[in-house]
């Protein structure tokens, strides 16, 4: 796992326990501080109170117990400089005649700080005001603890030396729960990792409530939110604890660990600070609003360790789609209502009721016909105002003709044939052009004489041009200048090559007509072609668009993750290789992600003049949505060595 580009493995451990057994819970720590550090773990996370049990009740009260707590956290202090890593464990502990619930940190044999819990529970089936005070009846900000000074405050950042981005901070448990959590003052002040140590009881629907908090407040600090609490070990006099805890990184979970489990448990996975880091400054408004400017946050460092981890992270190989059937489904959905109904506020704005389509009998040229149906219905329009214009030409094949003529026809359309070979071959004539010579002249030629026929078909009736272009297109730049690059209105301007596939397979299968749904089938298990070169002899496709540009699969993956996340090129390239290990080999994943980089960057001035079209998920290179890029900006620094 490379260190240089943001990675840090963090973990939550809920060890076994018995209440108020504190030298067995100590040695359980132990344990598992051990097995967190051949885990490759750099910085892991113990339950509330996990030195003594969080449910000592009055025992807290027990002289006895706390001399023991302190004897434990002393313990486990000098038993870190046996492990690497930092480990962070809760315990009461005295201070200003009184006690208070902490979390401390440990390194390398010493106690770098402890924190308090800022907002005490006293509500319910909770009593911790009996025994704990809250932060702001503090009056100390050092404690002496085995003759070293130790801070001991809620305002302190933890930094490893020379690492801006492994910075984390603490809150413990009611903390999150509260209006205002201290997570959102510690993340505003630089920290990209909040760990939170919690005792959280089980009642019914709490564990859903609860995993949505953690989501949600990651999301709400851009950071990654590592949550361990107590387990089931706990006294079950009149609750009972779970010991759940989760790993988030900006919303998305990361790791869980499988509640009501009587034996420890360790999760660990791969945070990425360096998303983190991105997704913070693409956010303006993150820094919008700093609550208590003037308070002073501590900043204390810590030495931290690189160990040699293979990533576990695991990532999407297909980022735009997701994995799961119902979720994928329900985004389909989503998306073709978000596509119809822009049509459909478009056709209202302009009082035009025609729209003219360019049916290939390829997958975009599907979708778009599909979406513009849906906008005709929310509309109440009838289909026959919907032109579906059909342009054989030198390299269209029987099966794309027979299904683009049938698929019109079959949902009232009006289907349109114009061929466009006699045309093209009178243009190669006026430029002189050899009609044998097949290169990027004879194709763009076609491509134009088709968006021409649509355009001044357009005028004719009346009518709006629908584009039919995808995201993969125009991030490749693999659309014809002033060809299918142009439109009136470009309905898949945002949908990935990867996703439209999923669209038009979901349409289908929802769709009701036994004929349409058969013929939409077809198109999808037709090869993606622009068909501007000769078929075969056999009259199959020999021009398949991934053998010329490479795999739509790997060109969506870059593109996600270097646009989304502002991944440099090399970072995208080690990303490809765990995640395509099984695919593509290194030297394929490097092939495509240098030709992805230079057409990336040179094809930017197709992108600076794209037409109008809707924005339906995190990724648009609209030059008046996401992406602002110089046209002539230089790919040459960006290729990585």
């Amino acid at each position: 796992m490379e260190k240089k580009f943001g990675f840090i493995r963090v973990g939550a451990v809920v060890p076994e326990l018995r209440i108020s057994d504190v030298t067995f819970n100590v040695s359980e720590i132990k344990k598992m501080m051990d097995e967190a550090m051949n885990a490759g773990v750099e910085i892991t996370l113990f339950p509330e109170l996990a030195l003594t049990g969080y449910t000592c009740a009055d025992l807290f009260l027990n002289e006895h117990l706390l001399n023991k707590s302190l004897e434990g956290l002393i313990e486990l202090k000098k038993y870190t400089k046996k492990v690497k890593g930092v480990f962070i464990v809760g315990l009461p502990m005295k201070a200003d005649n009184q006690l208070f619930n902490v979390g401390a940190v440990l390194e390398n044999g010493h106690i770098l700080g402890i924190v308090p819990k800022t907002y005490i529970p006293n509500y319910g089936e909770f009593y911790e005001k009996r025994w704990f005070s809250e932060d702001n009846r503090r009056i100390s900000d050092k404690l002496i603890i085995d003759g070293e000074t130790i801070p001991f405050k809620t305002n302190m950042l933890f930094q490893e030396k020379g690492d801006v981005r492994r910075t984390f901070g603490i809150e413990i448990c009611e903390d999150l729960w509260c209006t205002y959590p201290p997570s959102n003052d510690l993340t505003i002040r630089g920290a990209k990792m909040i760990f939170n140590l919690s005792a959280s009881n089980e009642i019914i629907g709490k564990e859903n409530y609860r995993k949505n908090l953690v989501k949600s407040q990651s999301e709400k600090t851009i950071s990654a939110y590592i949550y361990a609490s107590a387990g089931i070990n706990e006294s079950t006099t009149d609750l009972v604890f779970s010991g759940a805890s989760f790993i988030y990184e900006n919303g998305k979970m990361l790791a869980q660990n499988e509640r009501f489990d009587f034996e420890s448990n360790l999760i660990y996975n791969d945070v990425d600070l360096a998303r983190i880091e991105s997704m913070r400054y693409k956010d303006i408004s993150y820094m919008g609003v700093i609550k208590d400017k003037d308070k002073v946050y501590d900043t204390i460092y810590f030495e931290g360790y690189n160990p040699e981890n293979e990533l576990v992270r695991s990532y999407e190989q297909t980022p735009f789609v997701p994995s799961s059937q119902a979720h994928r489904n329900e985004r389909c959905e989503e998306i073709l209502n978000i596509q119809a109904h822009a049509l459909a506020k478009r056709l209202k704005a302009t009082g035009i009721k025609k729209s003219v389509v360019g049916i290939s009998g390829g997958l975009d040229s599907t979708l778009a016909f599909l979406v513009v149906i849906k906008a005709y219905d929310i509309l109440g329009l009838d289909h026959k105002d919907i032109y579906g214009i059909t342009m054989p030409g030198f390299g269209t094949t029987n099966r794309t003709y027979t299904n683009a003529c049938d698929f019109v026809k079959l949902y009232g359309a009006t289907l349109k044939e114009i061929n466009i070979k006699d045309a093209c071959l009178q243009h190669f004539k006026d430029i002189d052009h050899d009609p044998a010579n097949l290169d990027v002249t004879y194709e763009n030629v076609q491509a134009r004489e088709r968006t021409q026929i649509l355009m001044d078909y357009a005028n004719k009736i009346g009518g709006l041009v629908i584009g039919t272009g995808d995201l993969s297109e125009l991030a490749l730049g693999w659309c014809t200048y002033n060809g299918d690059h142009m439109s009136m209105y470009a309905v898949n301007v945002s949908i990935p090559k990867t996703l439209v596939r999923y669209l038009v397979q979901y349409y289908g299968e929802t769709e009701e007509s036994e004929k349409r749904r058969k013929i939409i089938m077809d198109i999808l298990d037709t090869p993606v072609s622009p068909e501007l070169l000769p078929p075969s002899e056999n009259g199959e496709i020999l021009q398949q668009t991934e053998s010329i540009v490479g795999p739509y699969i790997l060109h969506d993956f870059y593109l996600y993750h270097f646009l989304r996340y502002g991944a440099s090129p090399e970072k995208v390239k080690y990303l490809a290789i765990n995640t395509f290990k099984d695919g593509y080999d290194e030297k394929t994943i490097d092939k495509w992600l240098t030709f992805f980089i230079k057409r990336f960057f040179s094809q930017q001035f197709k992108r600076s003049c794209i037409p109008d079209g809707p924005k339906v998920g995190t990724i648009s290179i609209s030059p008046r949505g996401d992406l602002r890029m110089p046209s002539d900006a230089s790919s040459a620094d960006w290729l990585y060595k």
